[in-house]
């Protein structure tokens, strides 16, 4: 139903191009089917008859009216392709707008591959749907019905004639088409294969080369290709039996025309002209006939792609907005109730169990453990990007839910493990955490996050192009744009996911004495592998096996955690640098 709205909306909006285009089809079609009675009638009164005169006259109205009729058909396919192209426009600019407001576990469950195909390929052939539905079925619908019309004004058995062949051309269109209708599902879903395999191998370029696998991923997309050839071959050799079983009644009709009117002519009840005409209506009916099957096609294509469309429509929002705050978060506290969490569709056990823990206004809480034992999952859960699967995340003392994801997510800066750049300049990178900041403040950010010095080297400074996934910098330059961008949200709660893995000590120490002189009240969350960027903390969680394995200070957890002792020693070899 929420699809069927969208649809209907979308295509409202350009209702008058699609009367127009209709319009221009019949005016089009009539042309069509007045051709051949101008051309009886040149063979009957003006041939036969010897008025050369009427020759001549016909013969110029004809050059006329199809001119009229090329001018119609030119008007009809401007605004039938108008009405689709901004149709599928709208639709994509839609559909958009709801895959980028799905969560986490919705754009996993249908892959990243299969979202791009559905937003280009699926809706590029709903809207060649529309278009042929405006231009090709409205043409050949009415030369069929006017077609029949003229067949029985011109000599009745004709239209007889006709339909006596229609009931064989729909059943070979039903039986071809209904079999055909399931296998443009597999089709699509194979080009998904191929979409996230190539998507997978264009990311990972640089590890396939400096892995030399290069043949083993030729192999797994030749196999994926295969299969994509497969589905499209066998939906193909299907339908290729439609045109032949068609052509195979329409010439037969032709042949049933040409005896009739070959006895009706030698009986007197028709002249030559006349079965010229009645030919020629017969094979614009067929062939209407048969093109239609055609296009049927591709609706029936049109359709697969639309269910596909439907899917990602009909999703309802896994994350729902709350109601109650309508501000962002001012002070900056952050509280875990009893938080147990597990994967939506993973099949596996909880990957974190029972979490309490209050972070204080202004306070840094550092986050140490082995790997796996469940970071980054506790920090993902703060700005809802999933929600816990049993107790309470509160933040400012309100529980997450009840904000709106835009006020919520709106007081919370963070920089994830994977810094995401964009193929634009740095400034525009940064400036991406507040779009309406003034270049003062974008220096400033870059300053803090200890980047000015490495942009303003760069050929053109802030301005500098970044290549695509920012491959034109180092994993330090990225990291340090990233953590820029979120500084300069001036958000009251900053979390940094591994964020700084890539900068050296020194830069690291320079960084966080930057945040502790710029933003003192900022409540910082920093998930860390290595103890020392987190020797500054106020406190450190220690997370082991998603369980909070021990809380305190650097110094109190040297002395009363073996993880923790264990982690600071293998880094730091022993406890003489405790405090830095």
């Amino acid at each position: 139903k929420k699809v069927m709205e969208m649809f209907l909306r979308t295509l409202k909006k350009y209702w008058y191009w699609c009367v127009f285009c209709m319009i221009m089809m019949v005016i089009e079609t009539a042309v069509d089917l007045l051709q051949p009675a101008m051309m009886a009638s040149i063979v009957d009164d003006g041939v036969l008859g010897g008025d050369l005169s009427l020759v001549i006259r016909v013969g110029i109205i004809m050059i006329v009216v199809v001119i009229l009729g090329g001018a119609a058909g030119v008007a009809g396919s401007f605004f039938g392709n108008t009405a689709s192209q901004r149709f599928g426009n709208d639709l994509r600019k839609e559909m958009f707008s709801k895959i980028v407001h799905l969560s986490f576990q919705q754009t996993d469950s249908f892959t990243t591959g299969s979202l791009v195909n559905r937003l280009t390929n699926d809706i590029t052939r709903v809207q060649d749907a529309v278009k042929i539905s405006f231009r090709g079925v409205v043409r050949y619908v009415i030369m069929f019905l006017g077609g029949v019309l003229m067949l029985y004004l011109t000599y009745p058995t004709f239209a007889l004639i006709a339909l006596c062949g229609l009931p064989f051309l729909i059943f070979f269109v039903v039986f071809f088409l209904s079999r055909g209708t399931p296998m443009f599902g597999f089709v699509q879903k194979a080009l998904d294969g191929v979409s996230n395999l190539m998507q997978e191998d264009v990311a990972g370029a640089r590890e396939i080369k400096a892995c030399v696998r290069e043949t083993t991923e030729g192999d797994r997309f030749d196999r994926s290709n295969e299969d994509l050839c497969g589905a499209n071959l066998r939906v193909q050799n299907l339908l290729a039996y439609l045109s032949p079983c068609m052509n195979i009644v329409l010439n037969l009709c032709v042949l049933a025309v040409i005896y009739a009117g070959g006895l009706a002519a030698e009986a007197g009840a028709i002249l030559p002209g006349s079965i010229m005409a009645a030919i020629s209506y017969l094979a614009l009916i067929l062939n209407g006939i048969s093109v239609l099957g055609n296009l049927s096609q591709t609706l029936t294509r049109a359709g697969a792609s639309w269910r596909r469309i439907k899917e990602v429509v009909d999703s309802d929002p896994v994350l729902e907005d709350g109601e109650q705050c309508a501000t962002h978060p001012a002070a900056g506290e952050v509280e875990f109730r009893n938080v147990s969490f597990s994967y939506p569709g993973a099949g596996g056990g909880q990957v974190l169990h029972d979490i309490s823990l209050k972070i204080r206004p202004g306070e840094t809480l550092g986050i140490i453990g082995p790997t796996g034992c469940g970071k980054s999952t506790l920090i993902n859960l703060i700005p809802r990007f999933y929600d816990a699967t049993e107790g309470q995340i509160l933040v400012d003392g309100t529980d997450v839910r009840d904000y709106t994801l835009e006020n919520l997510r709106g007081g919370i800066a963070i920089v994830l493990q994977d810094s995401q750049l964009y193929s634009r300049s740095i400034e525009a990178n940064i400036r991406w955490g507040r779009p309406g900041a003034t270049d003062w403040e974008v220096k400033s950010a870059a300053e803090t996050a200890q980047a000015d010095d490495f942009i303003c080297a760069s050929p053109d400074g802030y301005y500098t192009q970044v290549t695509e996934g920012g491959h034109s910098l180092s994993g330090g330059q990225k990291q340090r744009i990233a953590i820029s961008r979120a500084v300069l949200r001036d958000a009251r709660i900053l979390i940094l996911d591994d964020a700084t893995s890539a900068l050296d000590l020194k830069t690291e120490g320079a960084l966080y004495e930057a945040l502790d002189e710029r933003f003192p009240g900022v409540t910082r969350i920093i998930v860390a592998q290595r103890v020392a960027s987190i020797l500054r903390a106020d406190r450190i969680l220690v997370l082991q096996d998603g369980a909070a394995a021990a809380l305190g200070t650097p110094e109190e957890l040297y002395e009363t955690s073996p993880v923790y002792r264990e982690i600071y020693d293998s880094q730091l070899k022993g406890g003489d640098d405790l405090v830095g």
